[in-house]
């Protein structure tokens, strides 16, 4: 029941919720050159997406990287790719979730159907690499997404670690929001209809009860959650831990109490995150993150 107040905190609270997407499209918005590269994501981007790379001894695994929301293949890992491909690291990028007549802005589409996009990839990486297994490492709906591969695609005999960055494997309120859609008579239809691949991400979906059902994780894979406590986005941030054997989650601050990065920074620019996500893939050779790690 709506209380009997003015309308307009509502109608606020709607432009807030309008806003804050527009704001994480406007973030991974391309520019020209790197549209061009979007299209073209099959190709070497300054050093990875090479499907001539071999894994070495050091680094036997090929990372596969899965953007987030908003995100594509290029755009969302401008920063971490080169960071793991200076480290030795063959490193491959998808794009996903991807709606006719949408350019660049990806992971949009049924989170279900863009698992099966996600399988048919690590299939491709795996056949050019050679290798046995591949690592993953996702920003955001990029680290809650690929558990449904895992689970219900048969990824788990295909994956040896995935990273999530800021993932919603619990689902979000957007800070609350999506708790008003109720009382708006067709907008929780309207974003089913139009982005399914957000509707998906909405606390208590279908979609994430039927991927939580039983548990959080499978055998056989490592995982680790980072998330922040600045996140606006996955809110709250609590809702990307995950439970059960195998699971490290990792509390940004917890690393560098003075890190202030929220939803987008924490994937995107961070290299303290880089850090981490380097020791989640390598921890035989894991170093500690700190501060200072900004510097490594």
């Amino acid at each position: 029941m709506l209380p009997r107040t003015s309308t307009k905190p509502w109608k606020r609270a709607v432009r807030a919720l309008s806003v804050l997407l527009l704001t994480a499209a406007a973030t991974f918005a391309p520019t020209a050159a790197q549209a061009d590269t979007a299209q073209t994501a099959s190709a070497p981007s300054r050093g990875w997406n090479d499907f001539t790379c071999k894994p070495s001894a050091a680094h036997p695994r090929p990372v596969v990287l899965v953007h987030g929301t908003f995100g594509n293949s290029i755009d969302n890992w401008l920063g971490l790719a080169p960071y793991l491909v200076d480290r030795g690291y063959c490193v491959f990028s998808l794009d996903y979730g991807q709606l006719p007549g949408v350019p660049f802005f990806n992971g949009l589409g049924p989170v279900d159907k863009s698992a099966e996009q996600l399988d048919a990839y690590v299939d491709r990486v795996l056949a050019a690499t050679g290798a046995g297994e591949a690592d993953l490492v996702g920003h955001s709906q990029g680290g809650m997404m690929p558990r449904y591969y895992l689970k219900f695609l048969g990824g788990a005999d295909k994956v040896n670690a995935l990273v999530g960055i800021a993932p919603d494997n619990h689902g979000t309120t957007l800070g609350g929001l999506t708790q008003l859609l109720p009382y708006f008579p067709g907008a929780q239809d309207l974003i089913s209809t139009h982005t399914p691949g957000l509707a998906d991400q909405i606390a208590g979906s279908a979609l994430l009860t039927k991927l939580n059902a039983g548990g959080d994780t499978v055998p056989g894979v490592r995982y680790t959650v980072i998330a922040t406590k600045h996140d606006e986005v996955v809110t709250p941030y609590q809702s990307g831990w995950l439970s059960g054997p195998n699971v490290s989650n990792v509390l940004l601050q917890d690393r560098c109490a003075l890190d202030l990065s929220e939803h987008v920074a924490i994937g995107t620019v961070d290299r303290i995150v880089f850090h981490e996500v380097n020791n989640a893939l390598d921890p035989a050779h894991a170093t500690p993150t700190t501060c200072a790690s900004v510097f490594s």
